[in-house]
């Protein structure tokens, strides 16, 4: 997987069905398990106004019942069996995964086949989740600060393009979507040919491609979906906005547009991120927290996407400090690294503890399932994965300068503030 020099070598095997269906085989016989994944080009960004959230509803929903296997017995057969399940929906993707003995790779294939044909949306069932999804976003949005702040940061942000709804979808759009919206979105998005199906661990490359071919052949193509044509304008001017909500802290959450995964600056700006705010020595901590004393957590925080998503700072801070110092503190620092760089140690530090962290998550073969996924649906090539350490270490001091002065300036800023008010009301 990785030799001494820290390059990365997956030997795979692909194979594309006539459905669409693209398969990608990793044999790695040093642990007698299997990780089984299926990852749909699907997420929260494919959606429309009216049905926010169907995407992350419909996840549930797979654990459902399907016309051989009914509600709740996916994971009871599956554990029954030693097997592990689990699935995540994001604004990008889709993904399922099962980790189980070598012995269970046809299980899982029945398993997941049965779903992907026959799903059952059973009416009953639909009404039964539902609750269970606008639960879980009342805990994790409605009554959660960080949550609400993240929220109004993306609706404030972005004015056109699908990020700027969450995944767990607007309240309103729950309540009413209904059987139809979820049999159309089905239809469409979990289709053979909008989905990657990647096997790494301990199989035969062989027999794996002879159950793949016999589970999944006569599983129909459909239209392919609509490429999200949107593009968020350029922002013209900084937005704010303030946020009361019971709390005992003031706390602020700053947004810059950044690029999406089409431009090599997702480098250097990983790089940026763990130069500010990656452990006790970043530059952040130093700042707010030990210099300072102003501030109790300060982060920053970029992650891929298809599309140009934002690169966030929020900063949590102390008893009778304001947000405006935290502010003032981030845009210092900022303003420091466009004049004058970032020392060559902190530059290695930061290339090294991300390249060993990438390393790390293609340690397990659950982490090379993914990984591979991952890559498939954000850069449309898992190849992309062998390219990243060297772009890690091709990233200089001038280009963590360039891509502050290009991303980090008023006009391209958001900001949302938590003003802190009494929980007595």
């Amino acid at each position: 997987m990785a030799d001494g020099g820290g390059e990365i070598d997956l030997d795979v095997t692909v194979e594309n069905l006539d459905n669409g269906l693209k398969v990608i085989l990793l044999e790695d016989h040093s642990v007698p398990v299997i990780s089984y994944q299926t990852f749909f080009r699907v997420g929260s960004r494919n959606e429309v106004p009216g049905i926010t959230g169907i995407s992350h509803f419909m996840e549930h929903m797979m654990f459902n019942g399907a016309k051989k296997y009914g509600p709740k017995e996916f994971d009871a057969i599956l554990e029954s069996n030693g097997g592990y399940s689990n699935a995540f929906t994001s604004n990008d993707m889709t993904a399922y995964y099962e980790d189980i003995s070598s012995d269970g790779l046809e299980l899982v294939i029945d398993l997941d086949t049965d779903r992907m044909k026959d799903l059952a949306l059973d009416p009953k069932y639909l009404v039964s989740e539902m609750g269970v999804v606008m639960e879980e976003r009342r805990l994790s949005i409605d009554n959660s600060i960080d949550g609400q702040m993240w929220e109004d940061l993306n609706a404030l942000a972005f004015k056109a393009h699908p990020y700027c709804w969450p995944v767990l979808g607007w309240m309103s759009d729950l309540e009413k979507i209904d059987r139809g919206d979820c049999v159309g979105y089905f239809k469409k998005y979990y289709a053979p040919n909008n989905a990657v199906l990647i096997v790494a661990g301990d199989f035969k490359t062989k027999e794996a491609l002879r159950l793949i071919h016999r589970y999944y052949d006569d599983i129909p193509r459909q239209v392919p979906p609509l490429p999200v044509r949107t593009v968020e304008p350029e922002q013209k001017g900084e937005r704010r906005a303030k946020f009361h909500k019971a709390a005992e802290l003031p706390e602020a959450l700053i947004g810059y547009h950044g690029p999406g995964v089409g431009s090599d600056d997702i480098y250097a700006l990983d790089v940026l991120q763990a130069v500010l705010s990656s452990g006790y020595s970043s530059r952040l901590y130093r700042k707010l927290v030990r210099e300072m004393d102003a501030a109790l957590r300060v982060y920053a925080y970029f992650g891929w996407a298809i599309d140009p998503d934002l690169f966030v700072f929020g900063v949590k801070m102390r008893p009778g400090r304001s947000t405006s110092e935290g502010e003032e503190a981030i845009y210092k620092v900022l303003e420091a690294i466009k004049n004058e760089g970032v020392s060559d140690m902190e530059l290695e530090k930061a290339k090294n503890s991300l390249e060993a962290d990438f390393v790390r998550s293609l340690q397990t073969v659950n982490g090379k399932a993914r990984k591979i996924g991952r890559y498939e649906v954000l850069f449309g090539d898992y190849g992309e994965i062998m390219k990243v350490p060297g772009k890690y270490r091709a990233v200089t001091s001038g280009d963590l300068q360039r891509v502050v002065e290009k991303y980090f300036n008023e006009k391209n800023r958001t900001v949302i503030t938590l003003i802190p008010e009494s929980s007595e009301g």
